[in-house]
């Protein structure tokens, strides 16, 4: 036994130093490759792109040492009471008179990385018109421009773009030269696409067009703590005077600037002072893959869907175990950003994303979430505000809820209808027919009244006249070669519609 104990001992042994031989010349390939990249770049891009190389460089190093997932189940904790404080309590606390001194030490950040093709667009998707053709862009703009005016404060807006949206975003913002808004933008990092079966890069040189044009990628939102390090916009903010930023996806349209969270958190004794702040809402099962927070090690924790095991995924999804989930609204101390990337101690776990492209070459991205983040800053806290802080629109589902009379638009802010009898969305699932917003905006003479409807499915060939009322659950279905128009003015009220426009109660 004791012999066979030491050969499998020694067997371990060789598999681990083999192991560890073949990393080693995994990162050596990889190195001389994106040596050969930055070979082609030229001017300044080459210097930009060898800061940008150096955060891959690092996440594909930590990429190869992962062994098994990044959590234990055994070891995850709810969190402490403390540590998720509802909204309520953090209102409580009122607002002082010299609200503008804190507004003054904010800076609003919207990720504006993404492009609008799920919705059928080109460009940047902050450029799509969501309600009275004012763009997610127009909105933001808008909302800044009311809190400066109302308080006479400066808060500005830095746009986080990647390589896809900064062109297009950059000429439509000479529009907002007169307004009360100092905008400004840092681009974050391009990585290569690496192949899936030798784990080296596709692309052939920095160039990002023709045969090149699908092998890069901005890598998640986490990469925002190094970008805008390297950018130098975080070190003006500071000499600035600006303390926090407040982080949020540009098409989450509940995402506004809230005075109380700011408030708690610029009030707050110095030694004891929050530097992360992540909003939470309640889960509805719509919102079974949000990440949750979670206890872990003695920190707070963010917990993906892509983290757990698999035989654990029904239980994440749980409504009743993990009663919450992140709205990825987060507010941060630049000072601590500034530290941790000096330290070189920002921790976020590795997303491994897998694509197809060039015509069938399985590839994969490695990314990272902001909101990962959390456990590297002190007394970081997550706060559980209103459903209403997370409107984000993804589909033209949620576009449709959000250009309804649902919501009433007030200096670039969208609100629950005092008529709405409760606080919650109806459930719109359009179908392939409305996918893009070209066609959505065709099939609608005018949205339809809303304000009664529970849920609205639609299926097919369908479309609405003027002035239609939806009312209660509401499920339409147009057969492969039919078609149903909705007459103008009509009322529909807990119906079925199927094929050759029957109306049946339902």
């Amino acid at each position: 036994e004791l012999c066979l104990s030491k050969e499998l001992q020694s067997n371990t042994n060789k598999m681990a130093q083999f192991q560890e031989v073949m990393r080693q010349q995994l990162e050596s390939s990889m190195h001389t490759e994106l040596e050969k990249l930055l070979s082609t770049a030229k001017g300044a891009k080459a210097e930009v792109s060898k800061k940008d190389f150096e955060g891959f460089r690092n996440l594909f190093h930590r990429f190869l040492q992962v062994k098994g997932p990044s959590v234990e189940w055994a070891k995850i904790n709810r969190p402490p009471e403390d540590s998720i404080q509802p909204f309520d309590k953090i209102k409580a606390k009122g607002l002082p008179d010299n609200i503008a001194d804190s507004l003054n030490k904010l800076v609003v950040v919207k990720l504006n990385g993404g492009l609008g093709t799920s919705m059928g667009c080109k460009g940047p998707k902050s450029l799509i018109s969501v309600r009275n053709e004012n763009t997610f862009l127009d909105l933001t703009v808008q909302q800044i421009e009311h809190l400066n005016k109302t308080y006479n404060a400066d808060v500005p807006l830095v746009l986080m773009n990647s390589f896809n949206t900064d062109e297009d975003t950059k000429k439509i913002l000479q529009k907002y030269t007169h307004h009360g808004v100092k905008i400004h933008t840092f681009n974050q990092s391009r990585y290569p696409r690496i192949n899936k079966e030798s784990l080296l890069p596709v692309a052939k040189d920095m160039a990002m067009t023709g045969e090149n044009a699908d092998v890069w990628y901005p890598p998640g939102h986490g990469d925002i703590y190094a970008s805008f390090y390297n950018s130098g916009l975080l070190e003006q903010l500071i000499a600035e005077g600006k303390e926090y930023i407040f982080v949020s996806n540009i098409d989450n349209l509940g995402a506004t600037v809230d005075l109380y969270i700011l408030n708690h958190l610029v009030s707050q004794p110095n030694g004891k002072r929050c530097e992360f702040i992540m909003e939470v809402t309640d889960k509805t099962r719509a919102d079974v893959k949000g990440g949750t927070l979670i206890q872990y090690d003695g920190k707070l924790r963010l917990l993906e869907i892509a983290q757990v095991p698999k035989a654990h995924v029904d239980e994440f999804k749980s409504v009743t175990k993990f009663k919450i989930f992140n709205t990825n609204n987060l507010w941060i101390s630049l000072s601590a950003i500034k530290r941790l990337q000096e330290q070189n101690a920002m921790d976020m776990e590795i997303i491994v994303n897998p694509k197809t492209i060039n015509g069938g070459l399985n590839v994969i991205q490695l990314e990272t979430a902001v909101g990962a983040a959390i456990k590297c800053f002190d007394n970081a806290l997550g706060i559980n505000v209103p459903r209403s802080r997370f409107l984000p629109v993804k589909t033209t589902s949620d576009l449709l809820l959000v250009m309804s009379n649902l919501y009433s638009l007030e200096a670039g802010s969208l609100t629950m209808s005092e008529r709405r009898e409760f606080p919650t969305t109806p459930h719109v699932k359009l179908g392939s027919s409305f996918t893009k917003v070209q066609e959505y905006l065709t099939r609608f003479e005018s949205i339809p009244d809303m304000l009664e409807l529970d849920h609205l499915t639609v299926s097919g060939d369908v479309t609405f006249g003027k002035q239609v009322s939806l009312k209660g659950t509401v499920i339409i279905i147009a057969n492969h070669g039919d078609r149903i128009d909705i007459p103008a003015g009509s009322m529909l009220e807990n119906k079925i519609v199927s094929g050759n426009l029957r109306i049946l109660d339902h």
